[in-house]
């Protein structure tokens, strides 16, 4: 009993020793000459000055506490504090915080506690207050929201009181350093080759893609994947609320969504980004997510000269997808009649894509549909491609298998005429598998 309290109060000195060096440092400042100098510098002069400032400390008398507290103070002077270790760990994809004492992230799907606390829900909001700072964001009790992009492409949202009743509440989204391929979908078993092949050929086509799933089911993975099948000589414009997107493609547009200030001016939406894309002669427009009226906006575009469009959209079932995007267009603001909604949903949009994160954490494309008309108020649409789960393994994730339904696309013709010929073992009812896979590398699945 007496090492866990001997521990404590080791812990305990050590913190109050890392905060009074903390606003030392910090008086001692010059801000002007941090200004001219790079991240590497700054650090270097950081730890000059801790190393100088713990010069009669006594308390820490190992070489190893000693390095531990100027890393820590660094991160706390620079960077995220507690998280700092989190933000750089390349497993870790979302980092989730319900206030100073509970960390969350999530690795392969899964989310598990760590042990990072904050020392108080005081120490936890600077942190916040600082990123969103830098972001050129308020964050205070008159404004106590925020979400945003960092400038690594981390996805902040944070809630802070009096809307956070148990502590502030900070959502970080993760993207990997190198954005993920077609080839990773496929050893992930995200989705099958010849579905790949179909969606690439798809993309290549020109045909309009709507990706729909859940939070966290990889659609915006799944869209960034599919972009790359554009071909290079075409000009593409991106329009996103926070830009996640990142396209190989050189000639690429990006814009990125800007929300008012505190007098309630300078909101820039997606509905006016959509607009003057417009005026920007793309041959592509990408949507990062529809979620109000511009959806109105983006089925124009598909229909008047930018075929092969992508973007995607928050439900739970390909048929839903085009029922939300009806409630959508409603609130754009016109007073359109359904049924001319639904043909011109029905005329834009060409394939839905369904991503789901099942049980166990693995994100897969579970439905491949094909929008092929409207009749008495009912979508025409049919599955091409899908994953159906027979149950679960010993471990909690999902088995099953994917197949197609031995229906042949309607939009075949269309990818002939792009010079596109697929397969016609793509279609005939089969199951998937990857027995062959010098044969997917020769049809240039494996991109």
């Amino acid at each position: 009993m007496e090492a866990v309290i001997d521990s404590q109060k080791s812990v305990d000195e050590f913190n109050r020793l890392k905060k009074q060096i903390h606003q030392k440092l910090v008086s001692r400042l010059n801000l002007a000459r941090i200004n001219t100098m790079d991240d590497f510098e700054i650090r270097r002069e950081l730890r000059l000055g801790i190393n100088e400032l713990l010069r009669n400390e006594r308390n820490l008398v190992t070489k190893e506490e000693r390095e531990q507290l100027c890393e820590e103070i660094i991160d706390e002077t620079l960077g995220l504090g507690p998280i700092e270790s989190l933000m750089s760990d390349s497993t870790v994809s979302d980092v989730l915080i319900n206030g100073p004492n509970n960390v969350y992230v999530e690795r392969k799907g899964k989310l598990e506690k760590t042990n990072v606390r904050f020392h108080d829900n005081e120490h936890l909001i600077e942190i916040i207050k600082r990123v969103a700072s830098r972001m050129g964001r308020r964050l205070d009790e008159s404004c106590p929201m925020v979400d945003a992009r960092m400038s690594n492409g981390s996805r902040v949202n944070a809630v802070i009181n009096p809307l956070a009743i148990d502590g502030a509440l900070v959502s970080i989204r993760l993207f990997p350093a190198s954005p993920l391929e077609a080839s990773d979908l496929i050893t992930k078993s995200a989705l099958m080759p010849q579905m790949m092949h179909f969606l690439g050929a798809c993309v290549k086509a020109g045909m309009n893609i709507l990706v729909s799933g859940g939070t966290g089911s990889g659609k915006t993975t799944l869209l960034n994947v599919l972009s790359s099948f554009i071909p290079k000589d075409q000009r593409i414009t991106t329009i996103e609320d926070a830009a996640e997107l990142r396209l190989q493609q050189e000639h690429v547009a990006r814009m990125e969504t800007r929300p008012a200030n505190l007098e309630g001016k300078g909101e820039v939406t997606t509905r006016d980004l959509i607009k003057n894309a417009l005026r920007m002669r793309p041959d592509r427009i990408i949507v990062g997510e529809c979620r109000g009226g511009e959806a109105f906006d983006m089925l124009q575009a598909m229909m008047t000269g930018h075929e092969g469009s992508l973007a995607t959209i928050h439900a739970n079932h390909a048929r839903d997808a085009l029922s939300r995007l009806e409630m959508l267009v409603g609130m754009s603001g016109m007073d359109l009649p359904l049924w001319f909604i639904q043909k011109q949903i029905a005329s834009a949009i060409n394939i839905v894509v369904q991503c789901r994160r099942l049980k166990g954490g693995q994100r897969k494309v579970v439905q491949i549909s094909e929008v092929v008309g409207i009749d008495n108020g009912n979508y025409m649409m049919h599955d091409v491609m899908s994953f159906e789960q027979r149950g679960v393994n010993d471990q909690g994730n999902p088995i099953g298998d994917f197949r197609s339904h031995g229906i042949m696309p309607h939009c075949l013709d269309k990818l002939r005429e792009s010079g596109i010929e697929l397969p016609t073992s793509y279609f005939d009812g089969r199951v998937f598998t990857l027995e062959r896979p010098e044969i997917n590398r020769r049809q240039g699945i494996l991109t």
